[in-house]
């Protein structure tokens, strides 16, 4: 039951993330996100696959290498609108 809740855990945070990626994707648009939310939330994501490949817990690990190139999309699409703005 515990590992059940976990797996549903991590599907349900990971896939809620999914929607305002496509979102951005569709209209290029990051002006509401900041750059320091980004660029935290990637850094703590990044720490949470490390420590779920640590210590060889799937769900800790897709989840957050799922949600992590999410973010590296939307910093990739952040990055570029801020040289075309230029």
């Amino acid at each position: 039951m515990v590992e059940f809740i976990g797996n549903m855990a991590a599907v349900l945070t990971t896939t809620a993330f999914l929607p305002q990626v496509i979102k951005t994707l569709k209209s290029k648009s990051t002006d509401d996100m900041s750059w320091s939310w980004l660029l935290m939330f990637i850094t703590g994501v990044f720490l949470w696959l490390i420590y779920g490949l640590s210590i060889n817990v799937f769900p800790i690990t897709a989840a957050n290498a799922f949600t992590f190139v999410c973010l590296v999309i939307l910093l990739f699409i952040k990055v570029n609108n801020l040289f075309k703005s230029r």
